[in-house]
């Protein structure tokens, strides 16, 4: 009886650790070279008053360069304002620990790109692409994160990074304060 309780504890805290697969939008290696993306992650949804905006994640490596691809999407019948990335632009990520993870922006200015549905809603589409640095990606694995910042060209948004919500958008649930601890690995 003994050995069957042990045995059922270390299968049970087994199964409490295990990771869960790598999920790729993209895996391709060829003369060029390597790259790997994830699949797209909500992290952030905001609906409110006929406006939603949302926010993905997406990691990819490329030639062993890890990066983080943010795409943020808005949809609204009022005036949106177009907040650019430019080279200055960063991603300040406020971990549970009290530290600071600052991303660069890669050198390419986007202000996103505007099209109107049938239902007469403005939707802006934005993708920026941000690179890690060395000197704080580990603490990526280690903690959560408690709010996100981005500084684009003219303006800074701060969006509070919840531990787990189900959107409106595909009724799935998402637990965007862990989405570094457990995919940070994908692109290692």
């Amino acid at each position: 009886m003994k050995h069957l309780l042990i045995t059922a504890l270390l299968l049970l805290s087994f199964s409490l650790f295990a990771q869960k697969p790598c999920e790729y939008a993209t895996n391709v290696t060829d003369s060029l070279g390597t790259y790997k993306s994830t699949k797209e992650y909500l992290v952030s949804e905001k609906v409110f008053a006929g406006n939603s905006s949302y926010i993905f994640y997406s990691l990819a490596l490329t030639d062993g360069v890890p990066t983080l691809t943010v795409q943020l999407i808005q949809k609204s019948k009022d005036f949106m304002v177009a907040n650019c990335f430019d080279k200055d632009s960063k991603i300040y990520l406020q971990l549970q620990n009290g530290k600071v993870v600052t991303l660069t922006h890669i050198n390419q200015e986007n202000c996103g790109s505007m099209v109107r549905d049938a239902n007469g809603f403005d939707n802006r589409v934005k993708s920026g692409i941000f690179m890690f640095l060395k000197d704080n990606y580990e603490e990526l694995k280690k903690s959560p994160v408690s709010l996100m910042r981005i500084k684009y060209l003219t303006d800074v948004e701060d969006v509070i990074i919840r531990k787990e919500f189900t959107a409106e958008l595909d009724g799935k649930t998402y637990y965007p304060e862990t989405y570094f601890m457990e995919n940070l690995r994908c692109v290692e």
